[in-house]
């Protein structure tokens, strides 16, 4: 058990290392954030910052040897230098990393463990691609296996045609079939290093233009009678990987049940209504999972939730949001408002 007052590591810069920050903080901990970009909103709430290329091997030791745990924001995290954090743990486990970070390989292993994500099939040449159209059928997307995050890094093929003309990258690809679903929805648990799992309530999410839009919870009933089948498919990956920390699956619901569309090894979107909605937020257990701390209750604090991402512009409404008292704001302190980044979400309690 690490005991309040040490430090946490936080693997990059962004929103949710910050909101990681902020409740290890109310907990007692210290954190130091590591990441490439000078820009880093998650410094700004952190005892120290260092900024350093993720391959600087000095630099990497330096700020393992200050913490007494280092978990990480968000999946692209290269691997291979975290080798050099050792002996200090990492937490999620890197395994974690190496299934998310190839859409191939987290489609493998999750299919292999029972579940069911859309067909699809590997793309290393133009070959392949028009093998995989053949067998798989239109309409589908093609997609980067590695580094696409809020619908970048993909291309809808509509028919066959489409794929003439296209300037895709020298990377491997993987190609998918549509699925017809009816909602989106994800799990979202966090498992203690007991291997206690708690899962919280699963939001109804809907995107647009590729990026989280808004997460409602409870979700509809089409929702709420998949959700036994997906948890019971999220904690057999947490429990292959001898996951610590939150991890979220999302999910397509169908007529024919859950369908798996991908795992995040972090706390995530999805999530951020826990903070005013739920008992425990997603952050502060995490804090609790990866310092060996019992889990907090992830019971619903209202009768249900919703949670509305500011995207761009969005954010620059913050007195008119702030006008209803019933809103809870927050606002990631990102200096630059451009489309497509996410700024800041309100969170609103349905309480009657």
């Amino acid at each position: 058990m690490i005991p309040p007052g040490e430090t946490i590591g936080i693997l990059g810069g962004g929103q949710l290392g910050r909101m990681i920050a902020m409740a290890a903080a109310q907990l007692g901990y210290r954190c130091h954030t590591y990441a490439p970009e000078p820009d880093s909103i998650a410094a700004d709430v952190c005892g120290a910052f260092t900024c350093a290329n993720w391959d600087d091997a000095e630099a990497m030791a330096s700020f393992a040897a200050d913490c007494a745990v280092v978990t990480y924001e968000f999946e692209n995290v290269p691997v291979a230098p975290l080798a050099g954090i050792a002996p200090v743990p990492v937490l999620a486990h890197p395994r974690a990393l190496e299934v998310a970070q190839d859409r191939l390989a987290e489609k493998v292993f999750v299919s292999g463990l029972g579940g069911r994500p859309a067909p699809f099939a590997k793309v290393d040449n133009d070959a392949d691609l028009a093998a995989a159209i053949a067998r798989i059928g239109t309409p589908g997307i093609l997609k980067t296996r590695r580094d696409g995050y809020d619908g970048k890094g993909q291309w809808r093929i509509m028919q066959p045609g489409d794929v003439d003309g296209l300037d895709l990258p020298t990377t491997p690809l993987i190609y998918e079939g549509f699925v017809d679903f009816r909602a989106e929805f994800s799990v979202l648990l966090c498992r203690g290093q007991d291997g206690d799992i708690r899962f919280w309530d699963t939001p109804e999410n809907v995107h647009k233009g590729g990026i989280l839009s808004t997460s409602t919870v409870p979700g509809s009933a089409l929702v709420q009678g998949e959700v036994a089948e997906a948890r019971a498919l999220a904690a057999k990956v947490a429990e292959a990987l001898d996951y610590v920390g939150v991890l979220t699956l999302e999910f397509f619901a169908t007529e024919d049940g859950p369908v798996f569309n991908e795992m995040a090894p972090r706390v995530h979107n999805s999530g951020h209504w826990t903070i005013e909605g739920a008992i425990t937020s997603q952050f502060e257990n995490h804090v609790r999972a990866i310092c060996g701390l019992p889990l907090g209750d992830t019971s619903l604090a209202a009768r249900g939730v919703v949670m509305n991402n500011l995207i761009g512009d969005d954010a620059h409404d913050w007195a008119q949001i702030l006008s209803d008292p019933a809103n809870h704001l927050h606002l990631y302190g990102k200096a630059a408002a451009r489309p497509g980044r996410k700024m800041g979400h309100v969170t609103r309690l349905i309480l009657e």
